[in-house]
């Protein structure tokens, strides 16, 4: 089938397109789109960053970081095509008037869906410009990506100044983590296997450990990592999923408000983990320099830019 037939053509704005994420998920993700034919001819990319790139430069970016981070073997009939759906613009995301830079990029037939790979502090900042860009409509998406604020109070805070220019509908606020082949396949192991779905319960099952084991170290995210620190970038979001897809009971079909519903049961059920009872709970630690397949990785504190003293 062919990809006009798959999927409908939109323009995809990301926002961040130099940073960490961008460059380690988004655009190895959308490599593999093309080669897959996932991708309608006319979809196009446009990249938004603050750096000052041309053209060249940020497909210099661009072809470095498929190479460090796609994890298969780059084919020019695909790198092609794919260079020619991108565009990149330079602004500051903290102007609204540089917003209007936009305009020929984004505007146009198909909907525009505006991927924000930043920190949530400058959420409200980049969908305000957009608005006084007149670069949303009723057909727009806007893309969260974890964590949303760094408390519930921050939290609340950044979702409302997003809702003042999307509807509740345009907003999609995403776990890349759920994407993991892993991930994906707990739902599959509990809900399509007959033999554990009707064993799946606490008199079969002493208990669960969920492990996040990573060989790669903080790199080059070591100002943004310490800052927001191992609980909110891993177990607010990432671990709490897994957790539910492991004990949520089966949700009456696959609409997005039943999986949340059966979710939610699960995570009013846990019992908080409070000041009083943290130290009996949590085991706290800093992994030290060690070797991973045979080569020597620095620790937490040795990581290149690290704060010596950090806890």
């Amino acid at each position: 089938m062919s990809s006009e037939e798959n999927c409908k053509p939109c323009t995809l704005v990301i926002f961040g397109i130099t940073g960490d994420l961008a460059r380690r998920k988004l655009l190895a993700a959308i490599y593999h789109l093309e080669e897959a034919g996932l991708l309608h001819p006319e979809t196009k990319v446009v990249g938004v960053a603050r750096t000052e790139f041309d053209q060249n430069d940020f497909f210099d970016m661009m072809l470095h970081s498929l190479a460090q981070f796609s994890q298969v073997e780059l084919k020019q009939e695909y790198l092609g095509p794919l260079f020619k759906r991108f565009s990149y613009q330079s602004l500051d995301f903290l102007e609204p008037d540089e917003y209007d830079k936009l305009q020929t990029l984004v505007t146009g037939p198909h909907p525009a869906i505006f991927y924000l790979a930043t920190p949530a502090a400058i959420y409200a900042s980049i969908c305000h410009g957009l608005d006084q860009a007149n670069l949303i409509n009723e057909n727009s998406r806007v893309v969260l990506e974890k964590p949303i604020g760094d408390s519930l109070k921050t939290s609340k805070i950044v979702n409302d100044e997003v809702a003042i220019h999307f509807k509740e509908d345009q907003i999609y606020r995403i776990d890349h983590y759920l994407g993991k082949e892993t991930v994906l396949n707990l739902l599959v192991l509990r809900f399509a296997n007959a033999l554990l779905t009707t064993n799946w319960d606490h008199s079969s099952i002493d208990h669960v450990q969920i492990t996040v084991a990573e060989s790669v170290g903080i790199e080059d995210r070591w100002d943004f990592y310490d800052k927001a620190g191992q609980m909110r970038d891993m177990v607010q979001n990432h671990i709490l999923q897994i957790l539910c897809l492991l004990a949520m009971e089966p949700p009456i079909d696959l609409e997005p408000e039943s999986i949340r519903s059966e979710k939610l049961k699960v995570l009013k059920a846990l019992k908080p983990i409070t000041s009083e009872n943290l130290s009996k709970k949590v085991a706290r630690g800093q992994y030290s320099k060690g070797h991973v397949n045979g080569v020597s990785v620095p620790g937490y504190q040795e990581e290149p830019g690290a704060n010596k003293h950090s806890t």
